[in-house]
């Protein structure tokens, strides 16, 4: 089992910023891929951004130029840095946690992240 706790979401204005965090715990492997993903009511959950434990990622086109993925393999530890967000960006933000490339097999709780015009 792998647990995920997260932090770091809130209100903000329009064109501001956050950081989201997630720690992983518990029986995790070395090669890994965590990331990030979000759901409004009504809608799929969407991919926002992913990274292996390698350094590969991948990100959402609507983010890119705005939201940068990072993690500290030493912490198991993955950041979400938002910028210029928009109230579209509204939404729950889910952690995600894979034991191989590309792959989800846990979530976290969710953090709530409001983005006010």
């Amino acid at each position: 089992q792998v647990q995920l706790v997260e932090s770091g979401g809130g209100l903000v204005q329009a064109g501001g910023s956050l950081r989201l965090s997630c720690a992983a715990s518990g029986s995790i492997f070395s090669f890994n891929t965590m990331g990030w993903y979000r759901q409004v009511p009504g809608k799929q959950r969407e991919l926002v951004a992913v990274i292996t434990s390698g350094g590969s990622t991948k990100l959402a086109d609507s983010m890119k130029g705005r939201f940068t993925i990072s993690r500290d393999n030493a912490k198991n530890t993955v950041y979400l840095q938002m910028n210029k967000l928009k109230p579209e960006d509204t939404a729950v933000y889910y952690c995600s946690f894979g034991r191989g490339a590309w792959t989800t097999d846990y979530w976290g709780q969710g953090t709530q992240v409001t983005v006010s015009s």
